[in-house]
């Protein structure tokens, strides 16, 4: 274990970076901004979850559907989330540039669209349906992926009307699944081919777990979208 002893981290970033089972002790922590897969936070004494839990299901109601193992919740998460990031892309539109914009060196609202392409493809179309298919050559992976071993173009620039397109038909072939699919089909192993497609460690779980990484990335990924253009057109507002 790495001990940091009167240090000076004021300004520290860590990203990427697993803290489980840090301890933070006697620490001044003002200003302080944590965001990802956060549990078992206790604060003084208390555990803090909870209440950061409660607060988040308050501000975005569709977060009880994605922990829903009800069929029709689930299809209710699956439209919302569409007409949320249907909202984002007129916001996109009505800004020309925008979408190449980013901040404190975060995904652009074009690749984060263009990671939910290559999101469609593997825990989708690959861990859902089963399809062997290659993925989308305009798909974004995430850091470590090796682009050409998954069928990725890391040369693609393509136009946001171009990804918006993709995901219109991503977005659509979804919802038809989710309009037939059942209870028992939602429980069984994922059908996942057998190769060294993304992701490797999907293997052994359900279809509804991996339909649930789906839309748990659809729906944080548009909170960070909105957050990030929201800061880009504050100057403007102001």
């Amino acid at each position: 274990m790495r001990r940091f002893m009167d240090e000076d981290l004021r300004g520290a970033e860590f990203r990427e970076c697993d803290l489980t089972g840090a301890r933070l002790v006697g620490v001044l922590l003002e200003d302080a901004v944590i965001e990802g897969q956060v549990t078992n936070l206790v604060v003084n004494g208390v555990e803090v979850m909870e209440y950061v839990d409660a607060a988040l299901d308050r501000r975005h109601p569709v977060r009880r559907l994605l922990r829903s193992d009800d069929v029709h919740d689930l299809r209710r998460a699956a439209r919302e989330l569409h007409e949320q990031w249907g909202a984002t892309a007129q916001r996109l539109r009505r800004s020309p540039g925008l979408e190449h914009r980013s901040v404190h060196d975060e995904w652009s609202a074009l690749q984060t669209l263009r990671h939910l392409v290559f999101v469609h493809d593997s825990w989708f179309r690959r861990c859902c349906l089963g399809s062997d298919a290659p993925f989308t050559p305009l798909g974004l992976g995430i850091d470590g992926i090796v682009a050409e071993e998954q069928g990725l173009d890391p040369a693609a620039d393509p136009t946001l009307e171009d990804v918006l397109a993709i995901r219109a038909e991503q977005t659509a072939e979804l919802e038809d699944w989710l309009g037939e699919v059942g209870a028992e089909q939602l429980g069984q192993p994922a059908p996942i081919p057998d190769n060294d497609l993304w992701p490797p460690y999907a293997r052994g779980r359900s279809v509804r777990q991996c339909l649930g990484t789906v839309l748990r990335e659809t729906f944080e990924h548009h909170g960070f979208c909105v957050r990030d253009l929201d800061l880009i057109e504050q100057p403007a507002a102001d």
